[in-house]
């Protein structure tokens, strides 16, 4: 089978290819905005492009059976044009190359941000519908829109999608939201929002790889109930966000934090932060916004039943033998 992966190079697009060799899956190839010369070196083919080129899109999805959409733009801060460029555009793109090339199986990793309603999110499921775009930041309200896409192309042409949304991928190659938090405590700029005792769900990168692997395995199966449906990805085991930053800190030795604001306060700071950041056309991130003040405060973790279900999907590694593994990595890696 000929498999496509966009975003090959990076952090979960690297684990998915490794996780997809070692089921067994050899022809794979992978889109990417640059060469990825390691990737080439392990015998994996690099069509080079942007996605909202519909013809270097049509040029990787070209002789394929499967497709996984990894690649986005990420992050809180940004304008809507520019996200909605690579995360909606793109998507459309890839989808429709699909069905002109009749691959069958799509795979999109969404993020359980598109169902951001703006009050804590405890241990809900998929029946709870998509969130409120207007309290969303502009990944968010693109990963909705594409995931509606990826979703609705579901049985055209025979294609047959399915999205997953892994929530706080974190782990070993990690290179933005690890090190951010640690840049942050490094200059002790990191500040608690709120009491400090919300759950957040967690997914390590491996296991979020293998759910992938097992979603394109599920798409396989003849009265599959996984085609055109959408699935939250975690741990499923929810941690105290602020206890679990602060032993990650103390695993490393670095200081502890000792600063804190309340949500109330921070989500005020936010929306000036915004409005002053916008006015002063200032591209970047501003030190908090109000849907940042939101997720570092509120509850957010969902329930995997799903996922355990259909994709017959269990977490192959714990919390805390993840932890390990990250801080053994964090180790090695340079100061």
């Amino acid at each position: 089978m000929n498999i496509l992966v966009t975003g090959g190079s990076g952090f979960l697009g690297k684990h998915l290819l490794q996780a997809l060799q070692e089921a067994g899956y050899t022809s794979l190839r992978v889109f990417n905005r640059s060469a990825c010369q390691d990737l080439q070196a392990q015998g994996i083919s690099v069509f080079q492009g942007d996605l909202a080129d519909p013809q270097a899109v049509q040029a990787a999805v070209k002789g394929c059976e499967a497709v996984f959409h990894v690649a986005a733009k990420a992050g809180v801060w940004g304008s809507y044009r520019s996200y909605a460029r690579p995360n909606i555009l793109g998507t459309q793109n890839l989808l429709k190359a699909c069905q002109e090339h009749h691959v069958r199986y799509f795979i999109y990793t969404s993020s359980p941000s598109v169902v951001f309603k703006g009050y804590p999110l405890s241990n809900v499921d998929e029946t709870i519908g998509y969130g409120i775009p207007s309290k969303m930041c502009a990944y968010a309200r693109t990963k909705l829109i594409a995931e509606q896409c990826v979703r609705a192309a579901n049985g055209q042409n025979g294609l047959r999608t399915v999205a997953l949304r892994p929530h706080l991928i974190w782990g070993p190659g990690d290179r933005h939201l690890i090190p951010t938090l640690l840049q942050t405590a490094s200059k002790r700029q990191l500040v608690q929002v709120g009491e400090g005792t919300n759950w957040v769900d967690l997914s390590y990168v491996t296991n979020v790889a293998q759910a992938h692997v097992l979603a394109l395995q599920a798409l396989q199966e003849a009265n599959t109930p996984v085609a055109g449906k959408a699935y939250f990805i975690s741990q499923g085991d929810p941690v105290q966000l602020w206890p679990w930053i602060h032993q990650l800190l103390q695993k490393l030795g670095m200081p502890p934090i000792t600063k804190t604001i309340s949500l109330r306060k921070a989500y005020a700071l936010g929306a000036c932060l915004e409005v002053l950041y916008k006015i002063c056309f200032i591209s970047k991130q501003p030190p908090m916004t109000r849907f940042v003040a939101k997720e570092l405060s509120q509850d957010h973790y969902f329930n995997i039943s799903a996922a355990k279900m259909d994709l017959h999907y269990i977490p192959q590694v714990s919390n805390e033998e993840g932890m390990e593994q990250l801080i053994h990595w964090l180790k090695q890696q340079p100061q």
